[in-house]
C-alpha cells in the first residue's frame, strides 16, 4: 500500500485543503476535505491521519508526503512528546496535539515507512494531491459549508493502465 499525501492554506492561516491518494495494486482512492480556518501544518497531518484511517484493515504502508514537519514530528520527536506529556523539549505545549494524538493513533494499528516527497518536483502523484487540495479550497471559495468540507471520496477505485511491453 502507498499512500501520497498534501495540505495547504492560502493564505496561511486561511481556508485550508487536504488529500491523500491510496495506492494498491492497480487500484486507486483519492480522499480530500477542507476547513474553513486553519494552517498548512494542520492540513498537511490532517492528510496522513485520513489516509491512514481510510484503510479498513492493518497494513504495509508506504507514506509519501512533502511535508518534513509531518515525518520529523512522526518518527524523530512524538516518542518525546509523549513521555513529555505533550510538552516539547524547551517545555512548550506541542502544537496541533490534536492531531498528533490521532496520527499516532492511526499509526499504531499499521507498518509505516515514511517517505518525505521534494513538493512541486514532478512526482505525479504529489502533484495530483496537491491539485485535490486546490480543488477543495476552492470548493470553500465557492460557499460548500462554510465550518468544514466534508472528507469524502472523489473518485471510486479504479484500475490503472498497465504501461505496455517493450
Amino acid at each position: 500500500m502507498k499512500i501520497y499525501t498534501d495540505g495547504g492554506c492560502a493564505p496561511n492561516p486561511g481556508p485550508g485543503g487536504w488529500a491523500a491518494i491510496l495506492l494498491m495494486g492497480t487500484h486507486e482512492k483519492e480522499l480530500k476535505g477542507g476547513e474553513a480556518t486553519s494552517t498548512n501544518n494542520r492540513m498537511e497531518l490532517t492528510a496522513a491521519i485520513s489516509g491512514l484511517e481510510a484503510l479498513k484493515w492493518p497494513c504495509v504502508v508506504d507514506m509519501h508526503t512533502d511535508s518534513q514537519y509531518v515525518r520529523d514530528g512522526i518518527t524523530k520527536y512524538i516518542r518525546n512528546w509523549k513521555r513529555n506529556g505533550w510538552r516539547t523539549a524547551s517545555k512548550d505545549p506541542v502544537k496541533n496535539e490534536d492531531l498528533w494524538r490521532r496520527l499516532d493513533a492511526a499509526v499504531e494499528r499499521h507498518s509505516v515507512r515514511w517517505h518525505w516527497v521534494r513538493g512541486h518536483s514532478g512526482d505525479p502523484h504529489n502533484e495530483r494531491a496537491d491539485e485535490l487540495v486546490h480543488e477543495a479550497r476552492a470548493e470553500l471559495r465557492r460557499g460548500a459549508d462554510p465550518a468544514r468540507v466534508p472528507p469524502h471520496e472523489i473518485k471510486a477505485p479504479r484500475k490503472r493502465k498497465k504501461k505496455a511491453a517493450k
